[in-house]
């Protein structure tokens, strides 16, 4: 009879711990672009409700990671991505797996604001509608105020709600956009950038907005700003030239990392 000692039961179980806090794990990730290799064998573990951000220089592989935890990959001709991306231990790229119910549970925010072409009600009620998630009217209703509360934008917009979200000011589209991703219930929201077209205000106020909504989501977020990065997260990965560089707690990475060229590049010497 085998008996397993008892530090190996113990690190199974520390293991076992370590894996529960995991909303996403990335395993040996590669991407390609045809004949080009964007990322190389990245290992990179998301943990939940928790802000992670991915720095680096331009053209360093944090878009391109973050765009393969939702498959937004898939939408560019020639891209392959290897290696193993997981969601609450479900693979993502499993060909079972339904892309467009993996982008409801991993919503994203893109770098411009683009709200939809439809009144501020229907650009959040779109989809909670096509997902089935309202039964009638009331729960839509529910839904969108909810939504817009979640994203700090109810008492702004609650007389408006059936003029464009185009004619809001930019920050304001900005938290329209993630009123929009909340409003499907995500897991996991990715931010490529949210804050690069937005004014200081906007900015801060979509900083804010990232904090409270850490009780409830996994935040992942692109951004080429170190303040940023140190503002608003708990984690923080370093991307250099498709490579990841190191991770860890964003107050370690940004007193003491581990490789120099973080250190590099935090103290601006690069990038």
């Amino acid at each position: 009879m085998n008996i397993m000692s008892e530090a190996t039961v113990e690190k199974a179980l520390d293991q076992k711990m370590s894996d529960a806090n995991f909303k996403m794990v990335g395993k040996d990730v590669s991407v390609y672009y045809g004949e080009k290799r964007a990322l190389f064998d990245v290992n990179l573990n998301v943990r939940k409700n928790t802000v992670t951000a991915l720095i680096g220089p331009s053209g360093c592989g944090k878009s391109t990671f973050l765009r393969t935890l939702n498959r937004m990959n898939d939408t560019i001709e020639g891209c392959r991505v290897t290696g193993k991306i997981t969601l609450d231990h479900s693979d993502v790229y499993d060909p079972s797996v339904d892309v467009v119910e993996l982008r409801a549970r991993v919503g994203m925010v893109f770098q411009k604001p683009n709200p939809f072409p439809k009144s501020i009600y229907e650009n959040i009620a779109y989809g909670p509608r096509i997902h089935g998630l309202a039964r009638n009217r009331d729960d839509l209703d529910a839904i969108v105020e909810s939504s817009l509360k979640k994203a700090g934008l109810w008492n702004e917009v609650k007389d408006r709600l059936h003029e464009p979200g185009t004619g809001l000011s930019g920050g304001q589209q900005q938290r329209l956009c993630i009123a929009r991703a909340i409003a499907v219930s995500p897991e996991v929201i990715l931010m490529d950038e949210p804050c690069s077209a937005l004014d200081p205000i906007a900015t801060a106020k979509v900083e804010e907005l990232i904090h409270e909504l850490r009780a409830n989501f996994t935040i992942v977020i692109v951004t080429h700003s170190m303040q940023q990065a140190a503002r608003v997260s708990q984690r923080t990965a370093m991307f250099h030239l498709g490579n990841l560089v190191e991770e860890n707690d964003t107050d370690k990475m940004f007193t003491n990392p581990d490789d120099q060229r973080t250190q590099d590049y935090i103290m601006g010497r690069f990038g």
